[in-house]
């Protein structure tokens, strides 16, 4: 499913690893996301030893810890000098990434996925079936310590994982299907995306004992950012080079996921032939004219506008708190996520 903001270098669903997000820039930020990943792997430890090594299969593959990091910046929000946060903190932004990781064991095995963050893939090497216990695995453990931080981020999260499975549901109910509506596609990457962006923002608040308003507010702006990210991410599928994505372009389109610019093409003037190239046997010189046509189509420029729109009201949802470094760095943040816009826009021109 899908953080950080600059052209993927791995597979979409695995950006995390992409360039440094703002928020690692924080005073003792570097450190505290080696506490998470010091908590993930002790989290994940099981009296079977194959059950741990698949556990950690991809712990151990990286990644740049966003929603942990987002964890943690909101609870730093009120902080004029931040500092290395409590315990707590720590578990609850462990407790986010394993609902992510355990997420992309789902995935991979759906999507049939050989690799992922640049090594093979848990259903690769060891089977979909492994694949699927251990993302249980991973989602258990993950409700275990919310339970521990308390019944509000123990529904939290428990909401979370149901939403990431309506938005992953829906997505696949209109697998290959032209009449995918824009509000269809919206419920989708609100469930399947932007949710998780929310309530890793919505825990970091939530254990740090912010004020009610500022944590609607830091959930909030998880929630619009979250949007914004994988409108840009499904532009970029688009428009990016195959070196760029680390996979051929127009992924999606072969997988039958019909993003935002497809639809809104669909509803143009090339609808007609995009409709006629569109279908569940698409190849390479189908795929190959659908780009030529999204790419020249209006459709993309206002794909990039929604997701400027998104981004302006994250921005929107932090601009009356005060400018601490957290506050500054969510605002950062939004400033990465715009060039990726304007890479956008300069490609769709």
């Amino acid at each position: 499913m899908t953080s950080s903001v600059s052209i993927p270098k791995e597979d979409s669903k695995s950006t995390d690893s992409s360039s440094s997000s703002p928020l690692l820039t924080l005073p003792d930020m570097a450190r505290d996301i080696e506490r998470v990943n010091e908590e993930l792997r002790k989290s994940v430890q099981s009296k079977d030893s194959f059950l741990t090594e698949v556990a950690t299969h991809l712990i151990n593959a990286g990644g740049k810890r966003v929603r942990p990091a987002l964890s943690i910046t909101s609870s730093l929000l009120s902080e004029e000098n931040p500092r290395s946060v409590d315990h707590d903190v720590i578990r609850g932004g462990v407790a986010v990434e394993l609902v992510h990781q355990g997420s992309l064991y789902h995935d991979d095995v759906m999507d049939g996925a050989e690799t992922r963050r640049n090594v093979e893939s848990v259903n690769a090497r060891w089977g979909n079936r492994e694949a699927i216990l251990a993302g249980d695995f991973l989602l258990a453990r993950a409700s275990e310590i919310a339970a521990d931080l308390g019944t509000e981020v123990a529904g939290l999260l428990a909401s979370t994982i149901a939403s990431l499975c309506e938005g992953q549901v829906l997505e696949l109910q209109n697998t290959f299907n032209v009449e995918r509506t824009e509000d269809a596609y919206f419920q989708s990457i609100s469930g399947k995306t932007a949710v998780l962006l929310a309530t890793s923002a919505r825990v970091g608040a939530l254990v740090a004992n912010h004020p009610r308003d500022l944590v609607e507010s830091v959930t909030a702006f998880g929630q619009n950012y979250g949007m914004a990210f994988q409108i840009i991410d499904d532009v970029l599928d688009l428009i990016a080079t195959d070196k760029q994505l680390g996979k051929p372009a127009g992924n999606d389109l072969v997988e039958g996921v019909y993003t935002l610019p497809v639809i809104r093409a669909l509803a143009g003037p090339s609808g007609e032939k995009l409709r006629e190239l569109l279908n569940d046997a698409i190849d390479q010189n189908s795929r190959d004219q659908v780009l030529a046509i999204v790419r020249s189509d209006e459709a993309l420029p206002s794909a990039v506008a929604t997701a400027i729109q998104c981004t302006n009201r994250a921005r929107e949802t932090v601009e009356e708190l005060p400018p601490t470094p957290a506050v500054n760095a969510l605002n950062l943040t939004c400033d990465l996520l715009l060039e990726q816009i304007d890479f956008a826009t300069k490609q769709a021109d």
